[in-house]
């Protein structure tokens, strides 16, 4: 699934659990790792890392480590490019509220302009296990059954115990306001049928796909789909939440508040965000 996996370092004090996880996903998925810091080398620095890569049992001879400057972000970006990277991880920032987590503006520019695919994780362990509760989002989109594929696939090789496919009913309000009019019965008989349609819908693109020996169930919710989408994965403590990549942003999107964005604004869990190149 990903052959080259990049982490973008920064000397700070969760740099070895970042790490760790990253040779996790290394091992599982049998990639080359490659760690990008933007900033200054330095003998004290290189010492640092060598002596972080050791204590988690990555040679160093194993690792591409490169060091650059200039902007971040940009500079990110072009080395993942150059190298063929497929997945770059990054970690998440706590909000002052310290219970909230959100994406910093550096890594708010990788995940809108990466062409690879984005995991982000909020709290990284020294000592990581897989993530056994996944949300897949199943929202009614082009790119879905590509999104639902390629998370299926993860989920196979971590060892996933528990899949959400969550599915929204678009305009569910305006549809029912309309079945308002009529009977008790009658509005009960829409709500059924609207479910039956967006469940349907999922278990469509399920059919075709190989899911192993995972148990996948279906969750259908009302409401904007991103805010739904962020409270099924915090209702059930999900340790991965897997989403698509909504393209290029028009000029609107960059003024109003986007539905990715309102996700990366208070992150429930580790996201990880596909990408279809």
């Amino acid at each position: 699934m990903y052959q080259k996996i990049a982490l973008a370092i920064a000397f700070s004090p969760r740099m070895e659990a970042l790490i760790a996880e990253s040779k996790r996903i290394k091992d599982i998925f049998g990639a080359q790792l490659v760690l990008i810091h933007v900033g200054e080398k330095t003998d004290a620095l290189e010492s640092k890392l060598n002596a972080t890569l050791d204590k988690i049992g990555l040679p160093i001879d194993g690792v591409k480590v490169i060091w650059e400057t200039g902007k971040p972000a940009k500079k990110i970006l072009q080395m993942c490019e150059a190298e063929q990277v497929d997945l770059l991880v990054a970690g998440a920032l706590k909000s002052e509220s310290f219970v909230n987590y959100y994406i910093g503006s550096i890594a708010r520019k990788i995940i809108r302009k990466s062409k690879c695919a984005v995991l982000t994780l909020i709290e990284p362990l020294e000592k990581p296990t897989p993530f056994s509760k996944v949300v897949i989002n199943g929202t009614q989109h082009e790119q879905t059954p590509f999104v639902i594929e390629k998370g299926l696939e993860w989920c196979k090789i971590d060892g996933a115990k528990q899949v959400h496919v969550v599915n929204e009913i678009k305009m569910y309000g305006m549809k029912m306001a309309t079945a308002g009019e009529g009977s008790e019965e009658e509005v009960s008989s829409v709500r059924k049928k609207l479910v039956a349609e967006e469940i349907a819908y999922v278990e469509d693109i399920l059919k075709t796909m190989d899911k192993g020996s995972l148990k996948v169930n279906v969750k259908i919710t009302c409401g904007k789909w991103a805010v739904e989408l962020a409270k099924f994965a915090e209702d059930i403590k999900a340790d991965l939440l897997i989403v698509g990549d909504e393209g290029k942003l028009g000029f609107l999107d960059r003024l109003f508040p986007h539905d990715l964005e309102e996700i990366l604004s208070n992150l429930p869990c580790n996201l990880l965000i596909i990408k279809k190149s």
